[in-house]
């Protein structure tokens, strides 16, 4: 089954989960419990290349993420979305950012961590993934 293929969760039902129950279960603990699901999230599904990564975002329901900028030790992406649809305000984005860590640690076999930063006024979330050019894993 190919994830066209899959039924679709309407919106409010996935807000619900993520930015509601999630957050009520996990507590003061929820950054770093998603940031950690977000890496075995991305041991369970492994890119080949960034591009795909991308594209697995669009198919989770995620949002548009798009490469901003990068040199040899790091890149910076932005997360944006339907208007209304992101919720920039209430969500935290630390699963997304693990996830993004970790492919580029796979990808790049350097020891890599991901920050979050929301632009409420923009409506955007940037990524600034950041790998270790003397730490190989």
């Amino acid at each position: 089954m190919t994830m066209t293929d899959t039924k679709k969760v309407p919106i409010f039902g996935y807000e619900l989960i993520r930015d509601h129950v999630l957050s009520t279960i996990l507590g003061k603990h929820e950054n770093d419990i998603l940031y950690w699901s977000g890496k075995e999230l991305a041991r369970k599904f492994q890119m080949f290349s960034m591009e795909e990564t991308i594209s697995f975002f669009e198919e989770a329901g995620w949002g548009k993420l798009t490469l901003e900028n990068s040199s040899k030790n790091e890149a910076f992406f932005i997360l944006n979305g339907e208007p209304g649809l992101l919720q920039i305000e209430q969500r935290c984005f630390r699963l997304e950012a693990g996830f993004l860590a970790q492919q580029q640690q796979k990808l790049g076999g350097y020891m890599t961590e991901c920050f979050d930063e929301k632009s409420i006024k923009k409506q955007v979330v940037q990524f600034h993934v950041k790998w270790d050019l003397k730490e190989k894993v």
